[in-house]
């Protein structure tokens, strides 16, 4: 194959890499996108439906059959648990992030309070943001998680209290299975925050097991936007320059042909 050509296909691949990576989790999780424990994604399941503004796909994370050390709070009796880490993706001073979640629990015991969270982390893995928590209780809140710090983003609603329903696929063997009288979800939220710094950014979502590991609970997440548009992961410099090469090349072809008819 010709250095043309070869350029050529390397634009057409990251082009379309790009493009596929804005549906988000309609195939899949994406490109770039790394994580630890038990993490997919799936279609409309149990209790969870579409979210809103999102795909035919959500994201998710689940404590079932998670592993340990996954949490970055450290509030004493975290055990195994998921998490799942965006790309690195590019941000404008102000630009708005926003998504939505929805946090499902089969544990509903206050000594047993399972939690979930999003973090927006620089691409260093320094933190940026707490967006939300999510925790397991009977009576209170369950997102903000008690306990927990505060969320940095704009929450709608801004307090849940648990909802009927804890059948999900993604609890695994846990699902429809309730311990004490907190197990439900929290239906979709929305998040918003707006990103005061251009950079280079990655969303984290996770979900920890407390105190033991059983009864599993888990978080959905979808419609993710920034500015408005999908996340994209940010090329590689070389691929980005070899992308400029190739869609020169392109033009430069294209030329040389009309000019060979003419």
């Amino acid at each position: 194959m010709s250095i043309i050509k070869k350029l050529i296909v390397v634009s057409v691949l990251v082009i379309s890499a790009q493009s596929a990576a804005a549906q988000q989790f309609n195939s899949g999780i994406p490109a770039g996108w790394t994580g630890v424990g038990t993490y997919g994604t799936l279609g409309a399941d149990g209790v969870v439906t579409l979210a809103p503004g999102g795909g035919s796909s959500y994201g998710y994370v689940s404590s079932y059959n998670g592993v340990g050390g996954v949490s970055p709070f450290g509030l004493g009796s975290e055990t195994d648990g998921s998490l799942l880490r965006s790309s690195v993706f590019s941000a404008n001073a102000n630009d708005a992030l926003n998504f939505s979640f929805n946090y499902v629990t089969s544990d509903g015991s206050t000594s047993f309070a399972d939690y979930a969270w999003a973090r927006l982390l620089k691409s260093d893995m320094t933190q940026v943001a707490i967006l939300f928590t999510a925790r397991t209780h009977p009576t209170l809140n369950i997102v903000p998680g008690f306990g927990m710090p505060a969320p940095d983003a704009t929450l709608i609603p801004a307090t849940v209290t648990i909802n009927a329903g804890k059948n999900w696929s993604a609890l695994g063997g846990d699902s429809g299975l309730c311990f004490s009288g907190g197990c439900g979800n929290s239906g979709w939220v929305s998040a918003s925050y707006n990103i005061a710094s251009a950079g280079n950014y990655m969303l984290e979502f996770g979900v920890t097991d407390w105190a033991d590991n059983a009864y599993s609970s888990g978080l959905a997440f979808d419609g993710i936007t920034v500015a408005g548009n999908p996340i994209t992961p940010v090329p590689e410099p070389e691929i980005y320059a070899m992308m400029g090469i190739g869609l020169g090349l392109m033009g430069w072809v294209g030329r040389r042909r009309k000019l060979q008819t003419a």
